[in-house]
């Protein structure tokens, strides 16, 4: 009987236990269930007050992935260039041809102003290497017309330029000019025109009789050898003129197959006497050469003056006054290197009859129509292997007091102006 209520007790404890159990079970799954609810309708709820939230936007997008096909794809757009300049059409010699304004060809590089100017910061030796970069083609891709670079050696201005720019008038694209003036020069040229302004070259300063003057002579040549264009050189000073019209005197140039550095050897004491034993092997006494710093030279010599070291040091050191390397140092060189197509004579006249270190100075009076005439044709020649009466194309010195008479004199003796 005791066994029986002592069952009976616990039958009836556990299935109380059970029935509190399973009400708290009934109790979490509703709130379960209820919190679910709430979730999901605060979702949608924050959906539409919030659509640009992050983590809805990415769940959102999730679930459309899910529920919906992927959307086509749009394509980009590239990004937009812009327009190429317009093409002109150009007709040339009945042909048609299309010019591309954006487009700078060789033969509109090489006529740029920084090549063709003197105007540059450059330094000797940047100069002369800029100078001796030859093209390797001997043809261009382009048409040209040879020029020749008038290169003029001066203390200041030009006194003559009104003379010369007579001379030029007409001939554009003919000719370039290059000026070196003294250092000291200020600028001050109000004889010399347009065609002047802007063809001074960067100048050191220059005596009489010394080496600098030599350097001189190929700091011209190196600005001159920029423009590929010009192809024979010729050396003036602000005292010469010229005897002829410019087309004369181009075409004699142009069509020479000679080169013209006065060269010759004098057994005298302002010769040979002037010779330096120190000088040998490099040059020899017999090689020793005398002659006028007036010259006229073509673009392959040119080049191989102003790249020559071996030969200019060696003067520089050894040919000092009494021995002037203005009148020996070219003469030999050219004569040892290209004695082969070398006149030996120079195209400018001088006159040496009164003596002494400098040639006559002509003043107004003394310029007529004799003494020119006397220039032009008093002398026998060579040129291009035949005789010629024609030997002299410029002379020198001419004061600036002859300047009113040359210009009287020069459209019926010299044809121009």
């Amino acid at each position: 009987m005791k066994n029986e209520q002592q069952y009976q007790f616990t039958t009836t404890k556990l299935f109380s236990i059970s029935q509190r159990y399973l009400h708290n079970l009934v109790s979490y799954f509703i709130l379960f269930g209820s919190g679910l609810v709430i979730g999901i309708t605060l979702f949608f709820y924050l959906q539409d007050i919030i659509p640009n939230t992050l983590q809805n936007k990415l769940f959102f997008t999730q679930i459309i992935q899910l529920a919906s096909p992927p959307p086509p794809t749009v394509p980009i757009p590239p990004p937009s260039l812009p327009k190429p300049q317009q093409q002109i059409p150009l007709v040339f010699n009945n042909e048609t041809k299309i010019l591309d304004p954006s487009r700078i060809g060789l033969k509109d590089f090489m006529k740029t102003p920084k090549l063709n100017t003197p105007k540059h910061d450059m330094k000797d030796e940047e100069l002369i290497s800029r100078a001796t970069m030859v093209p390797r083609v001997s043809d261009l891709p382009f048409k040209r017309k040879p020029k020749i670079a008038f290169m003029f050696l001066a203390r200041g201005s030009l006194p003559l330029a009104p003379l010369w720019e007579r001379f030029f008038q007409g001939y554009e694209g003919l000719y370039s000019i290059y000026i070196h003036s003294q250092p000291s020069f200020n600028g001050t040229a109000p004889q010399e025109g347009p065609i002047f302004h802007g063809r001074r070259v960067a100048s050191k300063k220059v005596e009489w009789g010394k080496f600098n003057m030599v350097e001189a002579e190929g700091r011209l040549l190196a600005n001159a050898l920029l423009d590929l264009s010009n192809e024979r050189f010729v050396l003036l000073s602000e005292s010469c003129i010229p005897l002829y019209n410019f087309t004369t005197i181009y075409n004699y140039i142009i069509n020479s197959a000679n080169t013209f550095m006065e060269s010759y050897d004098l057994i005298s004491p302002v010769g040979r006497g002037r010779y330096n034993k120190k000088m040998k092997p490099l040059v020899t006494l017999a090689q020793w050469r005398k002659g006028s710093q007036w010259f006229e030279v073509d673009r392959e010599i040119a080049m191989d003056i102003i790249s020559d070291q071996k030969y200019s040091h060696l003067f520089k050191r050894f040919c000092r006054p009494a021995c002037y390397s203005d009148e020996h140092y070219l003469p030999t060189f050219v004569t040892m290197k290209y004695w082969w197509k070398n006149e030996n004579r120079t195209l400018t006249w001088v006159d040496w009859a009164k003596g002494g270190p400098h040639p006559t100075k002509f003043i107004r009076p003394e310029v007529t129509e004799d003494l020119l005439n006397g220039i032009r044709n008093g002398t026998k020649c060579e040129y291009n292997g035949r005789p010629s009466n024609m030997c002299y194309l410029f002379a020198r010195k001419f004061l600036p007091s002859t300047l009113d008479r040359l210009l009287r004199f020069a459209p019926k003796i010299m044809k121009f102006g």
